[in-house]
């Protein structure tokens, strides 16, 4: 006996071909939060997976790379750090710089990552960077923990540092860095797709990027010493995050708040053209990795 159709049949999800030219589903990503907090959890995991050291790699990186700048840049260069402690003041930068490259370097491989899940089942491909930028906060959390250490130790060795005002905003920086780091991360990652050869680039670019970025000396210096290379910096959105993360945390420096327009306003128009070459690259990627 056949039974007729039920007509008012009602899905849980729909899946749809994307036909528009720009699409950002937060609904859908939001009905695969238990997705995307699996894939959080296992960006965690399988960093500390075979490793001796576990998350005291977290803590080696920057402290090495601090005490190698300090000994580099401050003490054979000269670069002056006034009142702050080099050590620190080269800490505060290092520590911001490192999200940024963890997310972008952790993105910039989506497709190729991770083709074999994207080939077999369905789900918002947006959610494994999202995943990304989100597992990083822990790596974040754990190296600003040794920045808070030494900023105690500092302080009560009598350094003339403080913290400024406005650091109850730097939250909003680190989400600001976040999502630069994904939109420019979505967007090379649609370009590996095609250029495989382009992934070779990603880490010397990203050391070049560091040394336009004020990461290791004070935006004022370039525009003081090296005036026709300032627009270097100047032009660089990060450098404003990483200054005035210092000027929050370190009370050194100054806030550009022409500077912070810049920054939010480069960091959504990369965010969106991310997002439109992500999902324009999804539709085909199959085909070419």
């Amino acid at each position: 006996m056949n039974h007729p159709e039920n007509t008012n049949t009602t899905w849980l999800f729909e899946i749809t071909p994307k036909n528009k030219f720009f699409t950002l589903n937060l609904k859908e990503v939001w009905q695969y939060r238990d997705l995307l907090l699996l894939f959080v959890k296992r960006d965690v995991v399988t960093v500390y997976k075979q490793t001796v050291l576990g998350p005291l790699w977290y803590l080696i990186q920057p402290l090495f790379t601090s005490i190698t700048f300090t000994i580099i840049f401050n003490n054979l260069a000269g670069i002056d750090t006034g009142t702050v402690p080099p050590f620190l003041f080269n800490l505060a930068g290092i520590t911001v710089w490192n999200y940024f490259t963890a997310c972008l370097t952790g993105t910039s491989n989506t497709f190729g990552a991770n083709a074999g899940i994207f080939g077999k089942v369905y789900f918002p491909r947006i959610i494994v960077p999202m995943s990304i930028v989100i597992s990083n906060l822990l790596k974040f959390g754990i190296q600003f923990l040794i920045f808070i250490a030494f900023y105690i130790y500092y302080y009560f060795q009598g350094a003339a540092i403080s913290l400024n005002g406005s650091s109850i905003l730097f939250p909003l920086l680190i989400v600001v860095m976040g999502i630069l780091g994904l939109g420019l991360g979505m967007f090379i990652s649609s370009l590996v797709t095609k250029y495989r050869d382009f992934s070779y680039l990603i880490g010397f670019g990203v050391q070049l990027l560091m040394y336009v970025s004020a990461v290791v000396y004070p935006m004022a210096l370039v525009v003081a010493k090296m005036p026709e290379y300032a627009w270097l910096v100047q032009y660089n959105p990060l450098a404003y995050i990483i200054e005035t993360t210092r000027y929050m945390l370190l009370n050194v420096g100054h806030i550009s708040i022409l500077g912070l327009g810049y920054t939010f306003v480069v960091t959504i128009v990369v965010f969106l053209v991310g997002i439109l070459v992500f999902n324009r690259t999804e539709k085909s990627f199959i085909d070419t990795v």
